[in-house]
């Protein structure tokens, strides 16, 4: 056990061009798994319950070993950044995860404090087919060697997948590299330095400053996504209640967020998980809390969709960014016409919400850059085919807090930083040069 976390190497080194440990096909399971689908056979596996009671929480500042002088840097500097990105685990080699992880870690050397990230959520099927813990290495430790800072991750239906071929149990290495009860360095490490997170299980509320971000575990099934039935039980819908009773009792004023690996909505490929969503629509709705955003992966591209509450107006976003280093999948079949986006999904009527798809990427890797401040939420999009040096996101989406109204940039209210001060200079020089 050591006394503090540890999140990267000492130093940077070169990116990988094989893996260590070789993944043969894992064809012959899976017609065992196609066999048991078609005969009905397969249902969500239970988990164990969280540490922490009925709402787990876990905050920055415990994930960060207790560094309140890093919160309050944050804090002071008016706005948070973190990144997301899911389905990253690659078993055909190390180039597509380098790819996202490479560019992920250039964020950090931003010169303008506030805008260096302070950690990662990955959104599910962290490692493949079958969260195997001798693949933990090659697909999620070795990629991520010099990501300087937390990394967080939703459970995935692949990291709790058992082979119909193996003998293990479900969930087994993601709860001891993610959910350890101790600051430790885990076999699956190898000879690297990051040490196990220390979520208090697969589903929990993470706290830090101006967000809280409620995760949840979209369990094994292929699709939907399930959160409760009679196999898995509701303590994830009581957790849910609890999360947004507490929201409502401290009057809490920063950005809320729903992950977890299933989309609620999404084209192509994957179907929407409709019960899914009800079954948290219906917990929100008894509460009178929504979420700011709504982040997921699963399907192997980048999607942003647009929800419009019937009842009052507000907007929802739901981002699904599931092309972390997997591998890419195509909205559009085949020799069907590209899609074309915006395009309206689901119309408005009384008792149904606008559901528009408002943009997508399914030819490139990539990642979600979140920026938080006290009043806006801002989500941008970032494709690693710009290259580690451009900063200009591919796609974003903002939202007033206050108003739950999407809206435009607004940086936070500090005076000029360093950055703006910089961006204000170029600017004059560009306009006098006119």
């Amino acid at each position: 056990m050591l006394a503090q976390p540890v999140f990267s190497q000492p130093q940077a080194t070169p990116d990988p061009t094989v893996f260590r440990v070789p993944h043969p096909s894992d064809d012959a399971a899976y017609k065992e798994i196609d066999k048991l689908n078609a005969e009905h056979k397969l249902f969500p596996l239970p988990f164990p319950t969280p540490r922490g009671g009925v709402e787990p929480t876990l905050t920055l500042a415990e994930v960060m070993g207790g560094n309140v002088t890093a919160i309050n840097r944050i804090n002071a500097g008016g706005q948070l950044v973190f990144h997301a990105t899911g389905d990253c685990g690659s078993t055909k080699g190390p180039a597509s995860q380098n790819q996202v992880a490479d560019t992920m870690t250039a964020d950090f050397l931003e010169t303008a404090a506030n805008e260096v990230p302070q950690f990662a959520l990955l959104l599910g099927d962290v490692v493949y087919n079958f969260g195997e813990g001798r693949y933990y290495y090659d697909q999620f430790y070795e990629p991520y060697r010099d990501y300087p800072a937390p990394i967080l991750a939703c459970a995935g239906n692949h990291d709790g997948m058992v082979s119909p071929e193996a003998h293990a149990k479900s969930l087994d290495a993601y709860l001891r590299n993610f959910c350890s009860q101790r600051v430790v360095v885990t076999p699956e490490a190898g000879n690297l330095s990051r040490t196990a997170q220390i979520q208090p299980g697969v589903f929990f509320t993470f706290e830090a400053p101006f967000v809280r971000v409620l995760v949840l575990y979209s369990n094994t099934l292929e699709d939907p996504g399930v959160i409760a039935d009679s196999h898995i039980g509701k303590s994830q819908l009581q957790f849910l209640d609890a999360a947004l009773k507490r929201v409502r009792a401290e009057n809490y004023q920063g950005a809320l967020l729903i992950a977890d690996h299933h989309p609620p909505y999404t084209i192509a490929a994957h179907g929407w998980s409709v019960e899914m969503l009800a079954q948290i629509d219906k917990v929100c709705s008894a509460n009178g809390i929504w979420p700011h955003a709504f982040l997921s992966g699963h399907a192997h591209n980048y999607q942003r969709f647009t929800r419009t509450r019937s009842a009052d107006g507000t907007h929802i976003p739901y981002l699904v960014c599931g092309n972390g280093g997997h591998g890419l999948a195509k909205l559009a079949k085949h020799g069907d016409p590209t899609m074309r986006a915006p395009q309206v999904i689901q119309a408005a009527t009384s008792t149904t919400d606008q559901v528009v798809l408002e943009s997508y990427d399914d030819n490139h890797y990539g990642y979600l850059r979140v920026v938080v401040t006290q009043a806006q939420l801002r989500i941008e999009y970032h494709a690693t085919s710009d290259t580690i040096s451009k900063k200009s996101p591919s796609d974003y989406v903002t939202v007033d807090l206050a108003t739950r109204q999407i809206a435009h940039f607004a940086a936070p209210d500090l005076g000029r930083t360093a950055g703006a001060a910089t961006a204000r200079a170029m600017f004059e020089k560009t306009r006098s040069q006119g």
